[in-house]
């Protein structure tokens, strides 16, 4: 796997590749999505994203479908 730096975080995996907005746009989207959201039937923050729209709630151990990289 491939390091990270401070300045660049998740998107230094990338290098000096496809420009700064874009690296930086992922970043945003894959420091959001990594969180535990709040669960809707819970309320509690403990859902985690599986893939690609799947949730589990690791509080209520519910599975769930919401959105692709955070709820909403």
């Amino acid at each position: 796997m491939a390091s990270k730096t401070k300045k660049s975080k998740s998107s230094g995996r990338f290098g000096p590749r496809y420009g700064k907005r874009v690296r930086a746009k992922l970043v945003k989207v894959e420091s959001r999505q990594r969180v535990k959201q709040k669960c809707p039937f819970c309320g509690k923050l403990g859902a985690k994203r599986l893939s690609k729209g799947i949730w589990q709630c690791s509080k209520c151990n519910k599975k769930f479908a919401g959105g692709t990289y955070h709820l909403s």
